[in-house]
């Protein structure tokens, strides 16, 4: 009979197992797919809007079934401007007008403009392959921005581009703020972001409404992907598989994500995949696994107190 582990430790520090492997895998697929998923509701709602909608459901999804994390509100509603409010709205008003494939590759910045700020903010010295690795991210991002068909909508990339900053800093913001239950975290800012959502909306957007009414499935599903499979299901499974397993084990999966957003554009949107975006897309993805495989816990969304910064442990 094997030796009880310890309470909060991993079950596992070295691969994830066959059955975990499997279940982190499919998380990244549902990541991946959301580009194509949030692509298809742009066409028939308003970005801001949608996202609004989807906050609004994963809170009536959530709320009922985790516990109000008291004391930590004032802490939850800054992040919920950054990476509710902002963060969405940006990534997904540029995702309306720049292809699925190039949004899943632009926003893997958020893994280098993380190390960027952790050196910055967090006395995290870069090292000189974090250091190789943010060159390289950037300079794939770079030769993609380049691509003759992002001539006079360079400013949706930017957006993307932008968003991906602003998770960043919503990724120390949560480093910042110790111990909480991530479902929790994540029920309370959809609470707190989708009325800040919907008020950005009526600022910035029009024909919500009459949209609204128009939709069909599509732009509904799309609502509901987000809401139940994205939310609720697949970050439900991330956060299980990163209580047992080592974070160096768990996150390198998410250099899956872009694979699998280019992917299902290419056969699901039509989308053409030019030698240029390619090329772009594998040299960013290649920065940014230098820096993951180096420090993984940059790309996690959880609190450094939870990790161990020798092992890269929770517990």
């Amino acid at each position: 009979m094997a030796a009880k582990l310890p309470t909060g430790a991993p079950a596992s520090v070295g691969g994830l197992g066959l059955r975990d492997s499997g279940l982190a895998v499919l998380v990244m697929v549902i990541w991946g797919f959301n580009f194509v998923v949030a692509k298809t509701g742009l066409a028939e709602l308003p970005p801001i809007f949608m996202m609004g909608l989807r906050f609004a459901f994963s809170a009536m999804l959530l709320v009922p079934f985790v516990a109000m994390p008291r004391g930590r509100m004032k802490e939850i509603a800054a992040l919920s401007v950054v990476l509710g409010a902002a963060h969405f709205s940006m990534m997904f008003t540029g995702l309306k007008t720049i292809d699925a494939s190039t949004a899943a590759i632009a926003i893997q910045l958020q893994v280098p403009f993380s190390a960027l700020l952790a050196t910055v903010l967090l006395s995290d010295p870069p090292g000189w392959r974090r250091v190789i690795g943010m060159a390289v991210a950037f300079g794939g991002v770079v030769l993609i921005a380049g691509e003759p068909r992002f001539e006079g909508s360079l400013w949706a990339l930017g957006l993307v581009i932008g968003a991906a900053f602003v998770w960043a800093v919503g990724n120390i913001q949560v480093k910042k703020m110790g111990g909480i239950d991530e479902m929790a975290l994540l029920a309370w800012m959809s609470v707190m972001a989708a009325p800040q959502l919907f008020l950005l909306s009526f600022m910035l957007e029009e024909g919500q409404f009459a949209a609204a009414q128009a939709a069909t499935w599509l732009g509904w599903g799309a609502v509901a992907y987000q809401a139940v499979a994205v939310v609720a299901i697949s970050y439900g499974i991330w956060y299980r598989l990163l209580a047992r397993h080592s974070v160096s084990a768990a996150v390198p999966y998410t250099l899956l994500v872009p694979v699998f957003g280019v992917a299902s554009a290419v056969i699901w949107l039509d989308e053409t995949l030019t030698a240029r975006v390619a090329i772009g897309g594998a040299i960013t993805i290649l920065g940014v696994a230098i820096i993951i495989l180096r420090r993984p816990h940059l790309a996690d969304p959880l609190p450094d107190a939870e990790i161990d910064p020798i092992e890269g442990r929770h517990g």
